[in-house]
């Protein structure tokens, strides 16, 4: 597979880098993806066939099924930051704003399994939370006790990606809701762990740092991934590696891939993808300065640092534009939206939603994350209380 050499200037001001140091999020616009084309040769014929960016709906229905949820963890939390643990209809405008006011109306009203209303003649009316959903809320506590040192261990891991080993707050304030930290983790958070953060000014600017680099810590999901499943023979060596039709090779250096429905990739484009998958390339946690850009390995090394970024999240996905704050820190792919195009057996890209997301998309089985932390094991149980038959049982990350 290769791309289109000579991108439309739409393309070129999609694509184009960070500049003075600010994202330029319209690199993903919202409407654009489904215009670009993958171009790879036919077994006839010397005109390469355009095959249109694949759709992995599965994916996309990933997106539309976490509209609902939001609303009712939202609401939810309001109501828990009220001292009477009740809120008063009349003042959900000032929390949510007048638009929003009437889809949490609607929210209130569809599930009474979750929140209950009273009031009336002379009180004005309250919602409040179900008994059954107060006391699956009370678990709450004991699930952010668990992510504590889950957030703790992905927060260093992300500060040792980093070029210098420290990011802008705001950058990391940009993604906190994805890593799992709370809204206030630079108070609340921070300070209890003073042998790992402190927090810099640089260049006029509060930056989190890392106080102590970890060994132990620099090993990628990819990496334990293919430790913990690698299959050995009787005589205790590995099997031989062979490059299957769908382009998974299970060596030391491989990514796993899952092509769309429909993409059919031919022999010339799976020997170029064995070459690739064979290619050794340095560990995204050592340093992006000792690389030169032009090298493939470094290239490759680009992409695993993506892998990396993606698989520190929550739920193994962000947004375009946080990706694209992390440009300078974490020397991401100057063309990071072809590089996603080209690896989109890695990710997959869906407008869905209010803003664009990247997935990494060996997290997920169809719509569902395969592997859960405690704090989304608790929203699927609080959730699971407007009887959605989605929410099946995973695995717990810890």
């Amino acid at each position: 597979m290769r791309i289109l050499s000579q991108p439309s200037l739409l393309l070129r001001r999609l694509t184009s880098p960070v500049r003075n140091g600010v994202c330029d999020n319209s690199s993903f616009g919202k409407s654009t993806f489904m215009l670009f084309q993958i171009m790879h040769k036919t077994s006839g014929g010397t005109r390469p066939k355009k095959k249109i960016y694949h759709r992995v709906h599965e994916l996309d229905k990933a997106m539309d099924l976490q509209k609902k949820p939001t609303a009712i963890l939202k609401l939810k939390s309001i109501i828990q930051s009220q001292k009477s643990q009740s809120l008063l209809l009349r003042d959900l405008e000032k929390e949510v704003g007048i638009i929003q006011k009437w889809n949490f109306i609607s929210v209130i009203e569809k599930y009474p399994s979750i929140f209950h209303v009273s009031g009336g003649h002379k009180m004005p009316p309250a919602v409040t939370l179900t008994t059954k959903a107060k006391k699956i809320a009370d678990e709450e506590a004991l699930a952010n006790e668990l992510m504590e040192p889950i957030l703790v261990k992905n927060l260093r891991k992300l500060l040792m990606l980093s070029v210098d080993c420290r990011l802008p707050l705001e950058t990391i304030d940009f993604i906190q809701p994805d890593l799992g930290l709370p809204n206030n983790f630079e108070k609340s958070l921070i300070p209890k762990f003073p042998e790992f953060f402190s927090v810099k000014d640089v260049r006029g600017r509060p930056h989190l740092e890392l106080e102590n680099w970890d060994s132990s810590l620099a090993v990628t999901a990819r990496e334990e991934t293919y430790m913990n499943s690698r299959m050995l023979d009787t005589s205790g060596t590995a099997k031989r590696a062979r490059i299957s039709k769908d382009g998974n090779f299970p060596g030391p250096f491989a990514f796993r891939l899952k092509f769309p429905v429909g993409f059919r990739p031919n022999m010339s484009y799976l020997h170029e993808l064995e070459k690739w998958q064979k290619m050794d390339f340095p560990s995204p946690y050592l340093n992006a300065r000792r690389f030169e850009v032009s090298d493939p390995k470094a290239r490759k090394r680009a992409v695993a640092v993506l892998h990396e970024l993606l698989s520190l999240t929550m739920e193994k996905r962000l947004t375009s534009g946080q990706l694209d704050a992390f440009h300078s820190e974490l020397r991401l792919p100057a063309r990071l939206l072809l590089c996603l195009i080209k690896h989109h057996g890695m990710f997959y890209i869906t407008n869905k939603g209010a803003k664009s997301t990247v997935f990494l998309k060996e997290a997920y089985d169809g719509s569902r994350l395969v592997d859960k932390c405690p704090i989304l094991t608790f929203r699927d149980k609080f959730v699971a209380l407007t009887g959605r038959r989605d929410l099946e049982p995973t695995s717990c990350t810890t």
